[in-house]
């Protein structure tokens, strides 16, 4: 097969970040169903939060000057004024010398500025023991020390998660702005593929893996999946199965056809697809090489290599990076990166950016990276895989000990 637009990841990922962005307007929806989706809008607070200074515990709301000096063998002395009920506003003014109980949560009285934990003092009657002073602002939250009114609280951008949602809530929002997921169409190719129900296989017939794990894939990174199932190698059915297609959805994936004519053709319908056409066609990385980009339309279409391992690895190398543009996100989720150290020696070409999957361990001295070797047609490698480490290229390999980044599979 020949390669005639060969990149290097480096290159081709500062392709995908020029020319792909988000296409279709973003649009509103309840804030409970907005985990996982990318925010379309800075989200400003029209409230503070929280709305009043409240106690972090249990205990007395107090003025901390009323306060020093107090002890085991020398307690302060104040009068008990009443006591604050959880969701109701405290309604009585703390003058000096003045105490009122406050369970956690309880709204601050006016005129108090700080609260003695409950184990640090003790009713008598109408008097409270303080064996314990207590610093202006100790044990409080004020109003707005979380959320001011005004503040740009959660920016566009951002995807939502849990604790997103959280400050959302916080502020009274029940609905937000987001991009819609993607659309993308998944196709695969091969006249040796046949469904997975097929029992039992005839010879040289290979059941579809990479539909299975590309659209799950798909589905786990945000998007939604239009399988558009096998098309044998025909250059007339597949160019008219990927045409269709193509026009459904923001973002087409075609898997398998690693032969070399249906390689050459696969290029030709893409070309013909639509302007610029073919962006990258063949990247220097192993496993990988044979990986095709192209742009129609302002769509991005992708070819992925035939073999499963191969397809999972460049799909979560570039296709990734694509949903990511496609879905408005600003930023990487580099929470997905961890340093460890490799288990051995790894040797690697120079010229080209080799990913070697690896196992995660947790040892006595640290994390460990455990090289999981075997070729780009096991699927079961990838089981046994937590994530990839990349060895750049200029480097002729790693060394055991060596502390590389390991890039891990979403879970």
């Amino acid at each position: 097969m020949k390669f005639f637009q060969v990149k290097t990841v480096e290159e081709t990922l500062a392709i995908i970040q020029e020319q792909f962005r988000v296409r279709r307007p973003p649009v509103r929806i309840p804030v409970k169903e907005a985990l996982g989706r990318v925010l379309a809008e800075d989200v400003v607070s029209e409230e503070q939060v929280p709305a009043f200074s409240r106690s972090t515990v249990d205990g007395y709301a107090v003025r901390a000057k009323d306060t020093y000096g107090s002890a085991e063998s020398l307690p302060a002395f104040l009068t008990l004024t009443g006591r604050i009920e959880m969701g109701q506003a405290a309604g009585v003014r703390l003058e000096e010398g003045q105490a009122q109980y406050i369970p956690t949560g309880g709204m601050l009285p006016e005129g108090a500025d700080s609260v003695v934990m409950i184990e640090h003092a003790e009713e008598t009657g109408d008097l409270l023991n303080v064996f314990r002073q207590v610093a202006p602002g100790e044990n409080i939250i004020r109003a707005g020390d979380d959320v001011s009114i005004g503040e740009v609280v959660i920016r566009a951008g951002r995807k939502l998660r849990p604790q997103e949602l959280g400050v959302l809530s916080a502020i009274g929002r029940t609905e937000v702005l987001v991009y819609p997921k993607p659309l993308v169409g998944l196709l695969s190719t091969g006249d040796e593929i046949v469904p997975p129900d097929k029992k039992p296989l005839a010879p040289g017939e290979i059941r579809d893996i990479n539909s299975t794990t590309i659209a799950a894939a798909l589905r786990q990174a945000g998007a939604e999946v239009v399988e558009g199932g096998i098309v044998r190698d025909d250059r007339d059915e597949f160019s008219e199965r990927a045409v269709a297609l193509f026009r459904q959805v923001d973002f087409l994936l075609l898997s398998g056809g690693s032969s070399v004519g249906t390689r050459d053709f696969t290029v030709d319908v893409l070309q013909g697809l639509g302007e610029p056409g073919i962006l990258v066609h063949g990247v220097s990385v192993k496993p990988g090489k044979p990986t095709i980009l192209a742009k129609a339309d302002e769509k991005p279409v992708m070819g992925l290599p035939g073999h499963p391992a191969s397809a999972l690895i460049i799909f979560h190398l570039f296709a990734v990076p694509i949903l990511h543009r496609l879905m408005g996100l600003e930023r990487h989720e580099a929470d997905l990166r961890v340093t460890a150290r490799i288990t051995r020696n790894v040797p690697s070409a120079v010229g080209r950016s080799d990913y070697v999957r690896v196992k995660l361990e947790e040892r006595e001295d640290g994390l460990w990276a455990v090289p999981v070797f075997g070729k780009s047609g096991l699927i079961s490698t990838l089981v046994d895989s937590d994530g990839m480490v990349e060895i750049p290229p200029q480097k002729e390999g790693i060394l055991e000990g060596e502390t590389v980044n390991v890039y891990r599979f979403p879970s």
